[in-house]
């Protein structure tokens, strides 16, 4: 496993200990909480030197990202480099009937990735959970349809600075909306790294392959990641 230099994943440089918890977790266990047969990051050095201390080995942490994004024989011949980020993010937007444009930064794209999670989790609700989310908001829904308020519910939670956005979906929705499934599947996802790996929103997605279990909720956690940190 040797980390290709990729200036989508330089940013993870900065991120806490803290933060980088959820994204190894996502890398080296799987959903039943048992380690993957296919990881190699618990095998290198420096992970078994520092570890907790994540900032320590970041660029392992990122090499694996792109190893999991890879062919396994196309790694090979790449002397064991995996693929750049943006290419596994496009290649997870796809999956994921993401609508984007492969040519636009890797910012845009994530933003539209996080629009299809955030969009998928709010249309499940119903309409009394929808409702009493956009109460939450702010949101009046008199004279709005289903799926205009869930435009404006996604618009409302995504305009909202990351620290207010994580505060509210932790403090205040579980207490007026209550923690059924979906509803916890949204709040892992707006509320940021930890819930996104409390919760495993992605597993509202249908994903095949083992690797797309795994490319899929470390783009997501990446996303969201570079949303706090930017």
């Amino acid at each position: 496993m040797a980390y290709r230099k990729d200036e989508d994943l330089e940013f993870l440089s900065k991120c806490s200990n803290e933060d980088l918890e959820p994204l190894v977790e996502i890398l080296i266990k799987d959903k039943d909480g048992k380690t993957r047969y296919t990881e190699e990051l618990t095998k290198s050095k420096k992970y078994m030197y520092y570890s907790p201390d994540h900032q320590k080995y970041w660029e392992d942490i990122a090499a694996e990202i792109q190893t999991f994004g890879a062919n396994t024989i196309a790694t090979i011949l790449r002397f064991g480099k995996g693929v750049t980020y943006k290419e596994i993010l496009c290649d997870v937007c796809k999956d994921l009937k993401v609508n984007f444009n492969e040519k636009s930064s890797t910012s845009a794209i994530e933003k539209n990735l996080l629009d299809k999670v955030y969009t998928q989790a709010i249309e499940e609700l119903s309409n009394e959970e929808l409702k009493k989310l956009a109460d939450a908001v702010d949101i009046p829904t008199i004279n709005l349809s289903h799926q205009a308020t869930v435009a404006a519910v996604q618009y409302a939670l995504m305009q909202m600075p990351y620290f207010v956005l994580q505060r509210m979906l932790i403090n205040v929705i579980p207490m007026t909306i209550g923690r059924n499934l979906l509803l916890s599947r949204l709040i892992g996802v707006a509320a940021g790294p930890i819930g996104w790996a409390l919760t495993g929103a992605w597993t509202a997605f249908d994903l095949a392959g083992a690797a797309k279990r795994v490319t899929v909720p470390a783009v997501i956690q990446v996303a969201v990641l570079r949303k706090k940190y930017r």
